[in-house]
């Protein structure tokens, strides 16, 4: 299923938790936008939607990086003394290489770092939690860990804590059954689902 269905079904989350409270209008409008990016959250684990919109493009990383490089070697080599400009030159040159190698999920990886020192520097352990979550995600396969009961469970301590630190009723409602609209809507009893579910992952990598 596509990102857009998987927003507007999270979206819907927002707006059902806040029609059974009876929020304000404000809150109403909140809890549909906190509930548009829950439901996309499982899907931070691919080159989609979520973690395209969440960093930088890695060409644009990868360019900036090899322009620098290039520069550095150039500086070193026409500026730098004797010692000092073999060692600009290879750290340009070593900036050269290693960017070739960068790609979007390594960029989810510093996007992931960055969240975790935000949430270590506000004192947020939702956001502490979220860092972890997005580094996690971008190292494993699409639709495993962030897709499971283990990934769910982690996902609820998030939103536990965003709702404590924000104060607004309806947010942990509204993560969760955004989050679980994102699995149901992609199992594979689903006609137009291919693949499923690891719902058990480690335990099982069985399918649903």
């Amino acid at each position: 299923m596509n990102g857009t269905i998987h927003t507007a079904l999270g979206a819907a989350a927002g707006f059902i938790t806040a029609n059974t409270l009876q929020s304000d209008p404000p809150t109403t409008v909140f809890l549909v936008i906190v509930g548009g990016i829950a439901g996309l959250l499982p899907d931070v684990d691919v080159d989609g939607k979520l973690s395209n919109k969440i960093t930088l493009s890695y060409k644009v990383i990868r360019t900036v990086a090899q322009l620098i490089g290039l520069l550095m070697i150039l500086y070193s080599f026409f500026e730098g003394g004797s010692s000092e400009k073999w060692v600009g030159i290879c750290i340009g040159a070593g900036m050269i290489v290693l960017s070739s190698f960068l790609t979007q999920r390594r960029m989810l990886t510093v996007t992931g770092v960055g969240v975790l020192a935000g949430g270590i520097s506000m004192q947020e352990s939702w956001l502490v939690l979220l860092g972890i979550y997005i580094i996690i995600a971008s190292f494993v396969p699409h639709r495993s860990y962030t897709h499971s009961i283990v990934g769910t469970l982690y996902f609820a301590a998030i939103a536990t804590r965003f709702q404590e630190s924000i104060g607004v009723e309806g947010v942990f409602a509204t993560c969760m059954l955004a989050y679980a609209s994102h699995l149901i809507a992609d199992m594979k009893v689903l006609p137009f689902n291919k693949k499923g579910v690891k719902f058990f992952l480690p335990l099982s990598s069985k399918e649903f």
